[in-house]
């Protein structure tokens, strides 16, 4: 796959994957169904910002950013601290598919690139409920 013809570029690049988890982390905070979440993050959320952006990066075939700083994500070894059942997974989606909506343009790449976000919500999952 080249450059140009990885998600990242195909969503468009850095600007839009900025802007799509900038909407994210905003309705986490605007949204009350959202409390479930936003609840086990930082009051300031610049750090998580940055991190999911710079995973996004690489996992779309962008700059592996998040790996040049942190090695290998390890998802879920990185989330087991908190608890994520049904319901925080739901929660971040919600945010997330909106997120989707307002910022990324129709097509095949945002169609590819949310099965495996709502993959990745599963997966996530440590607790029951």
């Amino acid at each position: 796959m080249s450059p140009e013809t990885t998600p990242f570029a195909e969503l468009g690049g850095e600007a839009v994957l900025r802007r799509l988890v900038d909407r994210f982390y905003d309705l986490m905070d605007e949204l009350p169904e959202a409390y479930v979440i936003r609840k086990l993050h930082q009051e300031d959320l610049a750090s998580a910002r940055q991190k999911l952006f710079e995973y996004f990066s690489g996992w779309l075939g962008g700059p592996p950013l998040f790996e040049a700083k942190y090695g290998h994500p390890r998802m879920r070894a990185r989330h087991m601290p908190f608890a994520i059942g049904t319901a925080e997974r739901d929660a971040w989606l919600l945010c997330m598919a909106q997120a989707f909506d307002e910022v990324l343009p129709a097509g095949a790449a945002r169609d590819a690139f949310w099965q495996r976000v709502v993959d990745l919500a599963d997966f996530m999952r440590n607790r029951e409920g």
